[in-house]
């Protein structure tokens, strides 16, 4: 069982050394531990361990499960990405095999190999192109301006929650606009994607009941709103996808159900969750925020990767191998699950220079933040790199200096690396 950390402290880096023989990355514990304890825990694994098997832990809702092969390296995180024919995300994509009955609704093409991956995938880029995208930058900017307006009218006292007032309205809005969903729907959106991806944490719901109520209306929501788009079609990327086709085909209802829960949850949380993680960043490293702040427009797409690197927004993703094989000499069996650590790689000493340190000037910064490579490369990654920017240029031109005055609220996850809760100021 691992020991129980320090507070979560980002930007010191970590002077810590945890033993191997202390390192249970299933279990809860490791987890609630402090983030130096974790970062320690992970240069231990990729320097004595980079792959190394652990057992599952056991869940009341979910049966336990055979274990998993750890990768902590960068370059075998890599590497292994772009062998989909060999390390395969059919299986799933979670460490813990999800029910039946969840799986169903949760079956977009992040659990997809080729040809079906390509099949869907091919047909939801069409709701993707550059002129869809472009669409939405001047709502972005837009509401960008507007959440600022807000804060400053709402928080006489210049003191907020900054995941509520900034981080967690932007993107859910985008995405909900994108999507065509109503805006008097999108508190529902926001409640649901927060007890899918919260799955485990008490503010959450925390419950197997709850998961499985909110992933059964998302998905009938979803169901709803696709055949609507396709009898009524509008200028949203809903009714882009439900018209598309490839090669005489189009998105069946429950297909569309799948992919709007993947792309609702996954635009509205992971953005989120890089902006909050960004933000705190700043506040810890001043001098990177006052380099930025100084040059933001020639330093914006450096910082803003630099954000995505450090806040890792998705730690982990399974996959499962299809065959025998070894990696770095240890032996991998056909059928044997292996997680990609994004957080580790993320921080590999071999492959970033002063990994623990956050650098708004970092070049070249070949990041994991969405995802390393292959099939699966974040279909929304320019999207949530526009809407990182655009937040942090207008906080830099209307609250400079807005920072972060204590500690995050995190989730209880090793899927996602979330902050619940934030607060700041600017007086």
């Amino acid at each position: 069982m691992a020991r129980r950390g320090p507070e979560y402290h980002a930007g010191m880096g970590t002077q810590l050394t945890v033993p191997l023989e202390d390192i249970d990355l299933s279990s809860i514990e490791f987890w609630l531990a402090g983030s130096d304890y974790r970062e320690a825990a992970f240069a231990t694994l990729r320097q004595a361990a980079p792959v190394y098997f652990f057992e599952e832990g056991e869940f009341p809702w979910f049966p336990k499960g055979p274990g998993y092969w750890a990768l902590t390296r960068y370059d075998d995180i890599v590497e292994a990405s772009r062998r989909p024919d060999l390390f395969c995300s059919g299986q799933g994509t979670n460490i813990t095999d999800l029910p039946p009955q969840i799986g169903e609704f949760f079956g977009s093409m992040i659990n997809m190999d080729d040809p079906k991956h390509a099949r869907l995938r091919g047909i939801v880029q069409k709701g993707f192109t550059p002129r869809m995208v472009a669409q939405v930058e001047q709502y972005v900017r837009d509401k960008a301006k507007a959440l600022v307006d807000e804060a400053i009218e709402r928080h006489t006292d210049g003191t907020c929650d900054f995941v509520e007032a900034f981080a967690a309205p932007l993107p859910l809005q985008i995405i909900c606009e994108m999507m065509g969903i109503p805006r008097e729907d999108e508190t529902r959106v926001f409640a649901w994607t927060n007890v899918i991806l919260g799955a485990g944490d008490p503010d959450y719901g925390g419950s197997f009941e709850s998961l499985m109520s909110s992933s059964l209306e998302i998905y009938e929501y979803a169901q709803a709103l696709g055949d609507d788009r396709r009898r009524n079609p509008r200028d949203d990327i809903t009714s882009a996808l439900m018209q598309a086709e490839l090669d005489g085909e189009r998105l069946t209802a429950s297909e569309f159900g799948s992919f709007f829960i993947l792309l609702v949850v996954a635009g509205n949380e992971t953005t989120r969750n890089a902006i909050s993680h960004g933000m705190k960043a700043l506040t810890d490293f001043p001098d990177q925020r006052r380099l930025w702040w100084g040059h933001f427009a020639a330093g914006a797409r450096n910082a803003v990767e630099e954000i995505v690197r450090w806040a890792t927004p998705v730690i982990s993703f399974r996959r499962t191998a299809t065959a025998d094989t070894q990696i770095r000499g240890v032996p991998i069996k056909a059928g044997d699950k292996v997680v990609f650590w994004y957080n580790s790689g993320n921080r590999d000493e071999h492959n970033f220079e002063a990994p623990q340190s956050f650098d708004v000037r970092r070049y070249p910064n070949n990041h994991l933040g969405f995802g390393a490579g292959g099939p699966h490369f974040c279909l929304g990654a320019s999207l949530a790199r526009r809407e990182i920017a655009v937040m942090f240029q207008e906080i830099s031109r209307r609250l400079p200096r807005l920072e972060v005055t204590g500690p995050p609220a995190m989730p209880q996850s090793n899927f996602i690396h979330g902050i619940k809760a934030m607060p700041c100021a600017w007086k």
